[in-house]
């Protein structure tokens, strides 16, 4: 252990700059952040890099700067960047360190929240999914296992980071230790203090550590540490002074930041598109900088869950979040300039001189028509290429973490044990479906169990027939006590009184056979399983289009009912039009061609309509209750 910390101080030591006049310190005698001995206050808003293709990432930076911010925030997701273990991705749309280095052309400041939990309203929050291997694991805790993963990532993280610290010639002014810890139930200031002198083994001493934390007490007293500078978060609803006042009996010194002003607020599958006025937010600004408080706005811009990507919350049930993360922000998830952003722009010009010279204009979008589709088959049609392996063959169910398979959906298979003529049972009685179920017995599709909606659904068969329940993972929760999220089938199902046994289990491999051009390049499958008489249970559909520009556009799913979408390869995400609120997915123009077809894959989970159409039109439709649809 000895020479592995001499070889990391080493290492440290490596990653020094000189620094000249430059230092960014905390001087708590005039209550504010020094910016190279002058007192310095920022005004900030978040933006995901990982919710952005690369290619947008300069024009968003560059609307944030005409604003007036003179930082931004951002989050680093483990899971994004380390999707197996020791299997490191900083490339492609997770290149962070390009990213740092567009907004320090920019001219903006960076606050960093590596972690290693970031909530964000990211799958299992931002924790890797292949750490629930170990099924005994305490989460963000002291656990020696838990605590031996974090090292590893860190020590990969951290040496990136060193370098662009302000201090040392970049623009990283501080960096956030955790989050939100308080408003997790372990309370374990050991986790903490590890995390404390890790941090300070890999970044220095020189540099500001930070901890946010919800404005109560129990959130500051579980989540602050001595050592580390203690900031709140709140938003424009709530009273600043109180929240503040709070704050200083935890941090009495030194300046005061909210760390989240929320600009608005994340949406749920099934729920209402949430807004907050740009009166209220921009108001609320203005308080707290007549405070003479810091603040990052979260969100500046959403962005987008594409993939699998979104998280869920648990309150009372599984909620899981859309793909949309346009959070009603002052840039939209495309990231188009609001009334919100030029309400927030004129608050910050009475603290802060905003750059002379126009906002960057929205990118173009485009209409690019309606696209007709065929079906290519159903999804069990397909299961020797996309389980080339083969099932797993297993007594009771496994889960999806059993199988290594973190994401996407897995098909369980058994055979109908005896006659059932009449209607009988097939529930859930343990809540175990984690978190979608799609039934079909014989080929016929049956129903759904939903985790915490429907647990129990009446069929009928015949013994021997198969029994096929392809399961969907909608999202790990991201919050609060339950990120230890396993999915799949976690407990049996019944079918009357008995517990159904003997399963092939199918990890289904769609997005990498779907990145190799299937089925597109595959017309013989079209032709041989194309079976338009039934346009109902999980069934892969396809087309093409072609255009002469490339730009942005929003596909419209009218009178689909769920399921999930590529195009060119790219997953953009989940489609649940039928529940909502959202409506139409953000497509990006970095990912469609002028020169070739452009390719349509979509996974319906419960019913195409008759006619087989998409349309890509030019504006967003987030709300159900938006008008035209």
């Amino acid at each position: 252990m000895g020479a592995r910390l001499l070889y990391l101080l080493l290492l440290g030591l490596l990653y020094e700059q000189p620094r000249g006049d430059r230092s960014f310190t905390i001087d708590d005698d005039q209550n504010c952040f020094k910016k190279d001995g002058v007192c310095f206050h920022y005004i900030s808003g978040s933006i995901h890099y990982f919710r952005i293709p690369a290619i947008y990432w300069k024009d968003r930076l560059m609307k944030m700067y005409m604003t007036g911010l003179n930082a931004i925030q951002i989050y680093v997701p483990w899971n994004f960047h380390e999707p197996e273990p020791g299997m490191f991705n900083f490339e492609g749309d997770g290149a962070l360190e390009h990213f740092l280095d567009l907004a320090n052309e920019t001219g903006l400041l960076v606050i960093v929240r590596p972690g290693p939990y970031i909530c964000s309203e990211w799958d299992m929050g931002g924790l890797p999914a292949w750490l629930l291997n170990k099924k005994d694991i305490v989460l963000r805790s002291s656990d020696p296992d838990y605590l031996s993963a974090v090292n590893s990532w860190l020590s990969v993280l951290l040496p990136r980071l060193r370098p662009r610290l302000y201090n040392n010639g970049g623009n990283i002014i501080s960096v956030q230790v955790e989050n939100e810890y308080g408003s997790y139930h372990a309370c374990d200031y050991s986790y903490m203090r590890h995390l404390f002198h890790t941090f300070r083994l890999y970044l220095g001493d020189d540099v500001v550590l930070f901890t946010t934390d919800g404005n109560t007490d129990r959130e500051l007293k579980c989540g602050s540490l001595q050592g580390m500078h203690a900031t709140v978060d709140f938003g424009p609803a709530d009273d600043a002074k109180k929240a503040f006042d709070l704050l200083r009996r935890y941090q009495p010194t030194g300046p005061l930041v909210n760390s989240e002003y929320y600009t608005g607020w994340l949406d749920y599958w099934g729920g209402n598109h949430s807004t907050a006025s740009p009166q209220m937010v921009s108001h609320g600004l203005q308080t707290i900088l007549e405070m003479g408080a810091n603040v990052n706005m979260y969100m500046f811009e959403g962005g987008t869950n594409f993939g699998y990507w979104n998280g869920a919350d648990y309150k009372e049930q599984y909620k899981p979040i859309t793909t949309s993360y346009d959070y009603d922000a002052p840039l939209t998830e495309a990231g188009d300039p609001t009334e919100k952003l030029f309400a927030l722009r004129s608050v910050i010009s009475q603290f802060l001189p905003v750059p002379e010279g126009p906002m960057p204009p929205p990118t173009p979008k485009y209409d690019y028509g309606v696209v007709k589709l065929q079906k290519v088959g159903d999804i069990t049609d397909f299961l020797d290429i996309l389980c080339p392996g083969g099932p797993i063959v297993t007594r009771y169910p496994i889960t999806f973490e059993d199988a290594k398979q973190y994401f996407g959906f897995m098909l369980y298979r058994t055979r109908v044990p005896w006659e059932i003529p009449d209607m009988t049972s097939l529930s859930d009685p343990f809540n175990g479906v984690r978190d979608r179920a799609y039934i079909t017995i014989d080929g016929s599709f049956t129903g759904v169990l939903e985790r915490d909606h429907v647990r129990m659904i009446n069929v009928t068969g015949s013994a021997g027939d198969w029994l096929d329940i392809l399961v969907e993972n909608m999202g790990r929760i991201n919050f609060g006590s339950f990120v230890n999220d396993l999915k799949g089938l976690v407990s049996n199902l019944t079918l009357g009184v008995d517990i159904l046994t003997d399963w092939l289990v199918y990890p289904l491999n769609i997005d990498g056979l779907i990145a190799e051009n299937w089925p597109h390049m595959h017309r013989n499958h079209i032709i041989m399983a194309a079976q338009p008489e039934s346009h109902t249970g999980p069934a892969v559909y396809t087309g093409t289009f072609k255009t002469a520009v490339t730009g942005d556009t929003f596909l419209k799913l009218f009178k689909w009912t769920k399921g999930q979408v590529w195009i060119n390869g790219f997953n953009i995400g989940r489609y649940w039009p039928d529940r909502g609120p959202q409506v139409t997915l953000y497509v990006p123009g970095n990912i469609l061609s002028n020169r070739e077809m452009n390719n349509i894959t979509v996974l319906e989970l419960e019913s195409a309509p008759e006619i087989l159409l998409i349309f890509l039109i030019d504006r967003p439709i987030i709300s159900k209750n938006d008008h035209g649809f």
